[in-house]
């Protein structure tokens, strides 16, 4: 009887035989059902998409068309400002401040774009620097979320949980900085944003190091406790400044905890819809492998290896072996410790690697969600064992944010 990671290789490989490798494919039944499982987990909590993660405005779409799911979390104003103009939603918090002059103009310059971004702010300096684009009186109000930094700190800040984002981190803090949003003119402060990346992004059972994942886990479980109190506090004093429009927080690694926050309104979710391998490890919720890609073997250089074109598609974050993609299928593969994925060739052993032959597909998996999508221009879109769509990546669309 075949297993069902074998079912998966030969549906995938019947969908896309009339394909040549290098191609990236996203599993629709996958990607609905991670979907579903997000906003099931989110006990009736909106989700805002984190479009970093998906990369095709199609998708982003389709995501948005699915229960529970409301507005876009972009990386960059420009990509915001894309996103509203190409009418793919009419709600988008920008994730990071920004200080892209020619972007600002374009908003300071369109009171229905300004009506429908929303920029981030850890600091006046950001808001000077929106004013130095463009005066107050000569712009309708830009609105403004403030971004509490969510990590944990101990013996004084001594120790550090988390990464390191926003210099706001105390709720006396996030009040001073919204009675200064809320004292100069030409801004209105709507939101509040906290991503506890050491929670939402670090998962809780890494293979094979069950102490550190015990640590990890109690480590987790602290955070949140000191967060919820913060968090809370936070929003409190915020609101005797503004009346705020939501309160944002989480990613997928946390969607559960974070939107058991009371003081959260929505959370941010948006690798768990491709489910890449970094989210193997967690133990709460793992989503099901939505997001592919392909890669041919070109030769065999030894008995028990084979060397397939391409490949070393690397992620961000730490160099380590947890950013390398993982060959997936056929299953009992593996990478070859002395070269890694490389450039343009990437050679494979493990037990099935003296089964492949020139031409055949290897499958593999990309470590994070949406940097898949800077590497192809589109995205062949998967049912059953057909290829039922093919849609751009932003990369396919002429669009590098970042």
């Amino acid at each position: 009887m075949a297993t069902d990671s074998e079912n998966l290789r030969h549906r995938l490989d019947r969908a896309t035989a009339h394909l040549d490798p290098p191609y990236a494919v996203v599993d629709l039944t996958a990607f609905d059902t991670n979907a579903a499982a997000l906003a099931g987990r989110a006990g009736g909590k909106p989700l805002r998409i984190a479009s970093k993660s998906l990369r095709s405005r199609d998708l982003i779409t389709r995501a948005l068309s699915r229960p529970g799911w409301h507005g876009v979390m972009a990386f960059t104003l420009p990509e915001a400002i894309w996103l509203i103009r190409t009418a793919v939603t009419a709600n988008v918090v920008v994730a990071y401040p920004t200080v892209d002059r020619r972007a600002l103009a374009e908003l300071a310059a369109d009171p229905a774009l300004a009506a429908a971004i929303t920029l981030m702010v850890d600091d006046p300096d950001q808001l000077d620097f929106c004013d130095a684009v463009c005066a107050p009186g000569r712009r309708p109000e830009l609105r403004i979320c403030l971004d509490l930094d969510a990590s944990w700190r101990l013996l004084g800040g001594r120790v550090h949980i988390g990464v390191r984002r926003s210099p706001v981190h105390t709720a006396r803090a996030a009040g001073r900085l919204a009675a200064t949003v809320a004292a100069r003119p030409g801004f209105r402060l709507v939101g509040l944003m906290s991503y506890e990346a050491q929670i939402a992004g670090l998962g809780d059972a890494p293979p094979g190091r069950a102490m550190l994942g015990t640590a990890i886990r109690l480590a987790q479980r602290g955070s949140y406790r000191e967060l919820l109190a913060r968090r809370g506090a936070a929003a409190a004093a915020v609101r005797q400044h503004a009346e705020l429009e939501f309160v944002n927080g989480g990613g997928t690694g946390s969607v559960a905890m974070t939107s058991a926050d009371p003081a959260v309104t929505e959370v941010t979710v948006g690798s768990g819809l491709y489910g890449p391998t970094l989210f193997d490890a967690y133990r709460g919720w793992r989503p099901t492998p939505a997001a592919f890609f392909a890669c041919a073997v070109v030769r065999r250089p030894a008995p028990g290896l084979a060397t397939v074109l391409g490949g070393g598609w690397i992620a961000s974050g730490p160099a380590a072996a947890s950013r390398q993609p993982r060959p997936w299928l056929p299953a009992g593969l593996k990478l070859i410790g002395a070269e890694g994925a490389g450039e343009v060739q990437t050679p494979l052993g493990g037990a099935t690697a003296a089964t492949l032959r020139p031409g055949d597909r290897v499958w593999f998996r990309h470590a994070k969600s949406g940097e898949l999508c800077e590497r192809v221009n589109e995205l062949h879109l998967v049912e059953g064992d057909e290829v039922v769509a093919t849609v751009p990546t932003y990369r396919g669309e002429g669009r590098a944010f970042l």
